[in-house]
């Protein structure tokens, strides 16, 4: 892509690099149109340093599985189990591949949640205590790979599969990438620095941060108890340095850009076929609200996508005039990319502070809504 370092404020894109610089914390804040570089901006921090992508880590798992699905050794209809015979357990034999991508599992967390974690858990965004409570458990679990498998197996769902959407919060990643480390015989840690990090060029992309490049990683703050908890949880070395999947990529601005162009196929270079991804970015939620995180989120299969919404929240952290082919992922408010196809756009927004699950969601929407502006 062209355009190493773009500056700033330059080209009608001020108003988003105000947004940024008024929060006052250590950021990124990178846009492309075309392949061509728009904006390529660091706050508080320099262009290298790592940030921990929470959630905004799913869709490169997906690339993973569809990949698989191009080269015939796995297909999204077929059980789960075929790939992974004990996740069969506990009434787990019907639920598919697309089900996990589609977050209708019916498995949100891989338990119900213990009453001696209810007073921390009530304060996380979930407004469903007992999915709050599975969702602390499972984070507890996460930074050990054969333990959260494990805990897989011995769930039951919640609903039928196909149900309802309920959002896997960290036990996406564990499925989808136990059946890539059962099918390619590999950690999918590996098998995302082969077919991912290394095709594309990204030289700071890591599932799982390797010790040494520590000292790069960007500390996470909060304000307010819950923030703070996570923030104090997530900057823990072990967290950082696990395979988590759903949560645990540490990269950059630049390099979660260059995976959303790559999607585009700019460059020359496609991680998916059109094919792919057309079935990827294909709506699989337009009316229910989300059982777990009680707003509606308009799912695809391992992505979000951009356009109105539902209320309780009406419009996506995409953006409020995001198109509804638009197709990313958010972290936890505080890390975002997406692609826009007919924008032929691509956004990547990394951050180190977290204030509250409606305010921070504004604010990356306020981003992206000054960056839509600019751009037309």
């Amino acid at each position: 892509m062209t355009g190493a370092d773009v500056g700033g404020r330059s080209g009608g894109l001020g108003h988003a690099v105000e947004l940024v610089e008024a929060r006052g914390a250590a950021a990124q804040l990178w846009v492309a149109r075309g392949g061509e570089v728009l904006l390529d901006r660091a706050f508080g921090c320099a262009h290298r340093d790592l940030f921990w992508l929470f959630s905004a880590s799913k869709p490169w798992v997906t690339v993973l599985l569809f990949q698989l699905v191009e080269s015939g050794d796995v297909e999204l209809d077929a059980p789960v189990a075929r790939y992974w015979p004990e996740f069969a357990a506990r009434g787990k034999g019907g639920i598919t591949l697309r089900h996990v991508l589609q977050h209708r599992s019916g498995l949100p967390t891989a338990t119900r949640g213990l009453p001696g974690m209810a007073r921390l858990a009530g304060r996380s965004p979930f407004a469903d205590a007992g999915m709050a409570l599975g969702a602390l458990e499972d984070s507890l679990a996460m930074t050990d790979w054969g333990r959260s498998v494990r805990r897989i197996e011995r769930a039951r769902p919640r609903w039928a599969p196909g149900e309802v959407p309920a959002y896997q919060y960290v036990d996406f990643g564990f499925i989808v990438g136990e059946v890539v480390r059962r099918v390619a015989g590999r950690p999918v840690a590996e098998v995302l620095r082969d077919r991912v990090v290394q095709p594309l060029g990204l030289r700071d992309t890591w599932l799982g941060l390797p010790r040494a490049e520590l000292g790069r990683a960007v500390p996470m703050r909060g304000r307010g108890a819950y923030p703070r908890a996570m923030a104090r949880f997530v900057n823990r070395p072990a967290v950082r340095m696990a395979p988590i999947p759903a949560a645990g990529i540490s990269t950059t601005a630049r390099d979660l850009g260059a995976f959303y162009g790559a999607l585009l196929g700019w460059d020359g270079e496609r991680l998916v076929g059109e094919e792919s991804l057309r079935e990827m970015t294909t709506p699989s939620c337009e009316e229910d609200v989300d059982r777990f995180v009680h707003v509606h989120i308009r799912w695809a299969q391992g992505v979000q996508l951009g356009g109105p919404r539902r209320p309780p929240i009406t419009f996506s952290p995409m953006g409020r005039a995001s198109s509804p082919r638009a197709f990313g992922h958010n972290g936890s408010n505080v890390a975002i990319g997406w692609a826009d196809p007919d924008r032929d756009l691509a956004f990547a927004y990394v951050t180190s502070f977290a204030t509250g699950y409606l305010a921070d969601y504004t604010h990356l929407a306020d981003v992206g809504d000054a960056v839509l502006q600019a751009v037309g």
